[in-house]
């Protein structure tokens, strides 16, 4: 059996003691739980908690606590007191804990909600086209007010098994197109008009074979020419289907490349759509993200980089570098590093505070069902340091955090 804890009142600490904290992380401010005092200074933040006994370690420690007061056993937990202005502080952190969780669980259930209406669209497409853009319509009007909303927008990645469904390509780009438009000062009219050609924009693969879609090897050259009519297969079906002319735009224009480098018809910029040029830039990202062999997927903040190192040719500068400022310095969805040291995972970024997202903590001391989340912007002693792949961290750290193979965005209103 695992020995009984020895506790000292705080005005027995010295130098020297092993003292193991009995706190949740954010309620106190040191880098550990557990840890061997080693100045003043910390002796007096360990005072500072306004604790009235403390738990520590005989083997651990360096010396013998001062001789003020008795230990206190394990099992004469002192009466509850009237709470200290430090311990209220802590209550407050838990309760703002609580409902951080609660806030991301609602995130969550929202985006597959979506998800799932996506899914019936695409099946309506293929048997009841006619009811599709209804269909589409409710989808992306949803987000629109969700956008306008006074209080801005969350972007927020997603951690559910339920987002590796591959019908969430479209959702994905219509989510961070969007925001895109959003950022770019476009009105409700624009963003509905944009949404519905980012979530329709691949309309035109229910004609392709699956298995040149679902074919996750390098395509041949047929299979590539015969993937590269989506586009002329979507417009001609749009068309049909009396789809607006800006929407009948994206869905034929979205890999049309700036530089003259895309298809179908090799565009130059002043010719692609302005609408368009926004989905060529989300619709980018997402496949350098989210490609059919996982193995091939770069992180957000590595796909942000490349686009904008070695194919910036390809896009709107204007609108790429807007992108790059919606999505943050560390997007939802980056593995990360604290100054203190410790990994994370990216959860939500609020654009108007690009160095402050919310994350999800590795602390092997807490149960991985328990996982600690941080709102940067309730934590100003707390920054990330660097943005890491993968391999960057060690075993257990990428196993506790588990980023998703397939990375999925959704929005929320930003908390008032």
């Amino acid at each position: 059996m695992p020995a009984a804890a020895t506790y000292i009142s705080p005005d027995q600490l010295c130098v020297g003691l092993y003292i193991q904290l009995e706190l949740a992380w954010w309620e106190h401010n040191f880098a550990f739980s557990n840890f061997k005092i080693k100045d003043e200074r910390q002796i007096k933040s360990l005072r500072a908690l306004g604790l009235e006994r403390l738990s520590y370690d005989p083997a651990r420690s360096d010396c013998e606590p001062l001789e003020i007061a008795t230990s206190l056993p394990a099992d004469e937990a002192p009466s509850a007191p009237v709470l200290t202005p430090q311990e209220q502080a802590k209550r407050i952190r838990a309760d703002k804990l609580k409902a951080l969780r609660k806030r991301l669980a609602e995130v969550d259930r929202k985006f597959v909600q979506a998800g799932q209406q996506v899914k019936t669209l695409n099946q309506t497409l293929r048997s009841r086209p006619e009811d599709a853009l209804k269909q589409a319509g409710e989808i992306v009007g949803a987000m629109v007010d969700t956008l306008l909303s006074g209080s801005g927008a969350v972007l927020h990645s997603i951690n559910s098994k339920a987002a590796e469904e591959h019908y969430y390509h479209s959702l994905n780009v219509t989510t961070l197109s969007l925001l895109l438009g959003r950022q770019l000062g476009l009105d409700s009219e624009d963003c509905h008009t944009l949404g519905l050609g980012a979530l329709l924009h691949d309309v035109g693969k229910l004609q392709v074979p699956s298995k040149v879609l679902l074919k996750n090897q390098p395509l041949n050259r047929p299979e590539q020419q015969l993937l590269q009519l989506h586009c002329e297969f979507g417009l001609r079906m749009g068309q049909k289907l009396m789809f607006d002319d800006e929407v009948l735009r994206v869905i034929n224009e979205h890999h049309e490349y700036c530089d003259g480098s895309g298809y179908p018809r090799q565009l130059s910029e002043s010719a692609i759509g302005r609408l368009s040029r926004l989905v060529c830039i989300t619709n980018q990202f997402d496949n350098l993200c989210n490609p059919l062999n996982p193995r091939d997927g770069l992180s957000p903040h590595e796909a942000l980089a490349l686009m904008f190192k070695q194919y910036n040719a390809r896009f709107d500068a204007v609108a790429l570098k807007a992108f790059i400022r919606c999505m943050g310095i560390y997007p939802p969805g980056s593995l990360v590093q604290l100054d203190d040291q410790r990994y994370g995972l990216v959860l939500g970024m609020n654009p108007s505070q690009p160095l402050k997202p919310t994350l999800i903590v590795y602390d092997a001391e807490v149960p991985k069902h328990e996982a600690l989340i941080v709102d940067l912007e309730q934590e100003p002693r707390l920054a990330i340091a660097a943005c890491l792949r993968p391999p960057q961290l060690p075993r257990e750290a990428l196993e506790y955090l588990n980023p998703r193979p397939q990375l999925s965005y959704f929005i929320e209103p930003a908390k008032q």
